[in-house]
């Protein structure tokens, strides 16, 4: 047996673990390892903690964008009405426009009306008085004719103007 290698492999196996035991290895080994393990352990708690603050942001922004979405459509649907105010503000403003700008023209067509007829008349009125004043001339004669002329006239003048 002592001329065996495989005995004395064996024995040297036994005298390298037992070196390693009397240095304390197992235990160093053992405790590296366990730092290790409360390494990952700390490693895969900071990171589940992570998952749920960035869960917890993802739900925040969520709300915010819903909350932001709501607000548009709140602001949109506002600046729709206020141009359909508008619009209808502007419709009555230019009815309203063209109402008084009709009787305007309405009133100075008006005006211009009875302007020419008070002109047509008064026209009328000289025509007539001066025919009359020819046809008394003529007829009349004295001092008769110059009072009827001037009576004449002036009545004329009255009725038409």
């Amino acid at each position: 047996m002592l001329h065996e290698a495989e005995f004395w492999v064996a024995m040297g196996f036994i005298v390298f673990v037992g070196v390693l035991i009397y240095v304390g290895a197992p235990r160093t080994i053992g405790k590296a390892l366990d730092d290790r393990t409360d390494r990952i352990k700390a490693e895969l708690e900071e990171a589940r903690k992570l998952k749920e603050e960035a869960a917890a942001l993802l739900a925040e922004y969520q709300r915010k964008r819903s909350e932001a979405e709501r607000e548009a459509e709140g602001i949109i649907s506002g600046a729709k009405a206020e141009a359909e105010r508008l619009a209808v503000d502007a419709k009555a403003r230019m009815e309203e426009f063209v109402s008084r700008r009709t009787k305007m023209a309405e009133a100075k067509i008006a005006q211009a009306e009875a302007q020419a007829s008070a002109e047509v008349r008064a026209a009328a009125a000289d025509a007539a008085v001066a025919a009359a004043e020819a046809i008394l001339r003529q007829q009349a004669k004295g001092d008769l004719a110059g009072q009827l002329v001037s009576r004449g006239i002036d009545d004329v003048r009255k009725k038409l103007n």
